[in-house]
């Protein structure tokens, strides 16, 4: 009896803990640049930006490999191997994330990228939860054969291998194929940065009646929809106050969306704007290439056959109000944006995105655009 319930807790642990792999190997691995980012940040914390130009190879890597060690658990393939792998990387994580929480200034560690954040304390919480769980299925296994790959085995390997690794260059190259981030298709960025519109009011703040139970001398707040305060027999009026709304929450990436050039902040002029708007996002003009040039220049005379608005985003330092052209575009303004910013709107190096009436319709990697 001891010896099944044994089983079948170890049972409920491989699946609980595949699982947990599976969910954040893949909504990292679908965007491999905000865990690259995040490992950019972990090396400049140990003064290893020498190494930083790994780090999109290394995220791809490490995502990848989460959820293909997540499948593989969930299939019970070659369990004793991949449980040994389970149990290093959750004794290292669960260290790491101890670290976060301590000494090492880490707002997100990003376990669950975009799309669930934890704080450096929930995440080590949630490690000291999952680290026993893989040191049971460990025990269970621990008898195995390590390397006996039967040729199913060989093959699901192979295959969890290409899926995941597969992905994870795919969305790298591309862009990624589910967005977490709230520069999304679909968010109108100047209503999402004024949390109530341009058109909208904030919500007034509730009326809130005090009065005192005359026989326990006990206070009770009361809102204008309740009538039991009416009761003058037993209620006594203390006090009338107004209740503070709740405060908007905006995303401070969001908030801190800004456009500017020599002339002064151009944000709201161009997000609210009536039309379409093209952005062509260039983080490094040098860098650019000649056929991210020929495919801005169409952008740019699509706009113009459309009467739309096409301009440049750039993080680079502008002198002066400054146009440029596209492999022998007509020219189109650049302004200012902040790197950040402009890395969590657009996880490219070069692309596109379009508004319009302020409202983002579509993202393209630079090579994706036709």
């Amino acid at each position: 009896m001891h010896n099944r319930t044994f089983r079948w807790l170890a049972h409920a642990c491989r699946i609980v803990l595949g699982a947990t792999f599976i969910f954040s190997g893949f909504v990292k691995v679908v965007d491999p640049w905000g865990t690259a980012i995040k490992i950019h940040e972990y090396l400049a914390i140990y003064g290893l930006e020498a190494l930083s130009g790994l780090r999109f190879g290394f995220s791809i890597w490490l995502c990848g490999a989460e959820l293909m060690m997540g499948l593989m658990l969930l299939f019970k393939v070659r369990i004793r191997l991949i449980s040994i792998f389970a149990l290093a990387s959750m004794i290292f994580f669960t260290a790491l994330t101890f670290l976060s929480a301590t000494w090492l200034p880490v707002e997100d560690c990003g376990c669950f990228g975009d799309a669930v954040k934890l704080t450096p304390w929930q995440t080590f919480a949630k490690n000291l939860v999952l680290l026993p769980l893989s040191v049971v299925v460990w025990w269970r296994y621990r008898r195995d054969r390590i390397f006996a790959f039967s040729k199913s085995e060989a093959a699901c390997t192979v295959l969890f291998f290409s899926l995941a690794m597969g992905l994870g260059v795919y969305c790298h190259l591309h862009l990624p194929l589910l967005d977490f981030r709230p520069f999304r298709v679909g968010v109108n960025i100047y209503e999402a940065m004024n949390a109530y519109g341009p058109e909208s009011e904030a919500p007034r703040g509730e009326t809130v009646l005090v009065y005192r139970n005359r026989n326990t001398g006990r206070l009770r707040e009361f809102s204008l929809d309740e009538t039991e305060w009416q009761d003058a027999e037993r209620w006594e009026w203390v006090d009338t106050r107004t209740a503070e709304p709740a405060e908007p929450e905006v995303d401070p990436t969001l908030s801190e969306f800004s456009l500017r050039d020599a002339e002064g902040d151009a944000t709201e002029w161009l997000l609210t704007r009536p039309g379409r708007v093209y952005m062509l996002c260039v983080t490094d003009a040098e860098e650019l290439g000649a056929a991210c040039e020929r495919r801005f220049r169409r952008v740019v005379e699509r706009a113009a056959a459309e009467g739309a608005l096409a301009v440049c985003l750039t993080p680079e330092r502008l002198h002066g109000v400054t146009y440029r052209s596209f492999a022998g575009s007509a020219a189109v303004r650049c302004y200012n944006i902040d790197a950040t910013t402009l890395k969590t709107m657009l996880r490219a190096f070069n692309g596109m995105v379009v508004l319009d009436e302020g409202t983002i319709v579509e993202k393209r990697n630079c090579r994706d655009i036709r």
